[in-house]
């Protein structure tokens, strides 16, 4: 009822997972990630202690063939899962029970796991691969995650249709602020075209919580700062010194993690260009 990718990032610092399922709220479900240990998607007759279960032997050292075979083995009901596994080190596996619904299966490599049950045909697995071996290694995790459910879903995906989707990913101080490990955590629980949702949504996450690329990053000086500081007085953020009123216009549209001392990333300047009204001489 479901087609997933678990993968590590090339670097190695990222773990992750995007599903889609004709079933509500798959995000529940089926995705577990953890930093340092590995990923994993249970799914079909999904049994959720594979989670916490699986994600404490990798934890431990077990790779991600032996995890698989650890939890099927001590399961009553592994006739009838789906797994993907990939481990921090980045060695991946598939398991797919003998009494899956048909057409049911996977395939695994180094960095990926991909499986799927239910589902139109062998081609959504294999343009899942294809997506993912063929997409750039130093594109965000969750950007190739997402490119490969896509190219699963426009496969044929789940033969009795779509309804939801999800992706997850880890990555060491990635959270808002820096508190936690979750990078990106998004989930579409029921809707008609759930991938293309997803997509809608890590745009709008990597507006707001993406850290600017210092090569791109503006002084806030001069002709720029008086510009910025003009626009930001017209939607009602006076202050001194320019970077005050931009930090209490950015808190308010949730763009704070944008922010750097003595300077503005362009993404932030772009936006409050289109929302502010333009002063004589700005551009």
């Amino acid at each position: 009822m479901t087609f997933s990718i678990v993968a590590r990032s090339a670097d190695g610092t990222q773990l992750g997972v995007a599903v889609a399922s004709k079933f509500l709220a798959v995000g529940a479900a089926v995705p577990a990630a953890e930093t340092g240990a590995g990923a994993l998607a249970t799914q079909a007759f999904a049994n959720l202690r594979y989670r916490p279960d699986g994600l404490t032997l990798l934890r431990n050292g077990a790779t991600a063939a032996e995890t698989v075979a650890q939890l099927t083995a001590a399961d009553d009901g592994r006739a009838e899962r789906q797994l993907g596994i990939v481990a921090a080190t980045g060695d991946g596996a598939t398991y797919t029970g003998a009494e899956c619904f048909d057409w049911a299966g996977g395939v695994a490599g180094h960095g990926y796991a991909i499986q799927g049950n239910i589902l139109t045909g062998p081609d959504v697995v294999d343009a899942m691969a294809a997506a993912w071996t063929g997409s750039d290694t130093h594109a965000p995790l969750a950007t190739r995650l997402l490119k490969s459910l896509a190219a699963g879903d426009r496969a044929g995906g789940d033969r009795r249709g779509r309804q939801s989707a999800a992706l997850l990913v880890v990555s060491p101080g990635g959270g808002y602020g820096g508190g936690s490990d979750v990078l990106v955590d998004l989930r579409i629980d029921d809707h008609t075209d759930p991938v293309t949702e997803l997509s809608r949504l890590l745009d709008l996450h990597a507006l707001y919580f993406d850290r600017p690329d210092p090569e791109t990053l503006l002084d806030l000086t001069g002709a720029l700062a008086s510009e910025v500081a003009e626009r930001l007085a017209t939607l009602g953020h006076p202050a001194e010194p320019v970077e005050d009123a931009l930090a209490s216009w950015a808190g308010v549209e949730n763009l704070e993690e944008r922010l750097v001392p003595g300077k503005i990333d362009p993404v932030v300047l772009h936006q409050l260009r289109a929302v502010s009204t333009p002063t004589t001489g700005s551009s």
